[in-house]
């Protein structure tokens, strides 16, 4: 039945209750006034509802969202359970007890897949039981003021590695390294050995541009074939 249709019967009933045809100036201006249009409407509240991410409010205090059926934008704080970092764009779900006091849940679609963040305000642990945790990518970056591993036994393999740093300290019970080839290149040199340290070697090469000093309680100096001395000046004793 149309709005027309329903004041004409409104009409006829009042005319009817009245005696006559003229209704009274209050039932009037009841039919006068104009019917709630459906299009304007409020959809009632199912307890959740999908939008759109149009700003990030500063300082952590939520984002502004737009509903996808249209009206009044939402303000909403993101929930604990979700970790990804909603961006612009992205078409997110929000739920709550009613539409002054909505949350995000989750964001559905993000605007740009190629950049993901996992954001949260406190510490965050990634903690496994039984199985174990993986990290498989192309290009893996860790940025940290300060960083600490405690690993009980580690096994790196690995096409190359370059270390830079202004201080390296290794503190430990014992070093093997098995290299085809050592090259150390330094400005100063310091070892210092309190029991034995033994050298085998093919050939050994030392020279020193201003001085070479071999000192001990007893030195033995042999060779099975040639012993050869040779400068300007040779003191002995």
């Amino acid at each position: 039945m149309t709005h027309r249709a329903i004041r004409e019967s409104a009409r006829a009933i009042v005319g009817v209750a009245a005696g006559d045809d003229t209704p009274s100036p209050d039932m009037e201006a009841l039919l006068r006034k104009p019917l709630p249009s459906s299009a304007t409407a409020v959809s009632p509240w199912t307890g959740s509802a999908l939008g759109t991410v149009v700003q990030a409010l500063a300082d952590g205090g939520g984002f502004l969202v737009a509903p996808q059926d249209g009206g009044e934008r939402w303000h909403c704080p993101r929930a604990a359970s979700c970790l990804l970092q909603p961006s612009p764009g992205d078409t997110v779900l929000v739920a709550g007890p009613h539409r002054d006091q909505l949350y995000l849940i989750a964001v559905v679609t993000q605007a740009d897949a190629s950049q993901s963040r996992i954001v949260t305000d406190g510490d965050l642990t990634i903690s496994s039981r039984q199985g174990r945790i993986a990290l498989d990518a192309p290009t893996l970056t860790l940025q940290a003021q300060k960083a600490r591993l405690d690993i009980a036994d580690m096994d790196y393999r690995g096409a190359e590695v370059r270390v830079t740093t202004l201080v390296a300290r290794f503190v430990g019970r014992t070093l093997e390294t098995v290299l085809d080839r050592l090259s150390v290149l330094t400005r100063s040199s310091f070892r210092l050995t309190e029991e034995v340290e033994q050298v085998r070697a093919g050939q050994i090469d030392m020279q020193a541009s201003e001085t070479l000093r071999l000192h001990a309680k007893n030195t033995l100096v042999t060779s099975k074939a040639l012993v050869k001395v040779d400068a300007e000046q040779i003191h002995m004793g």
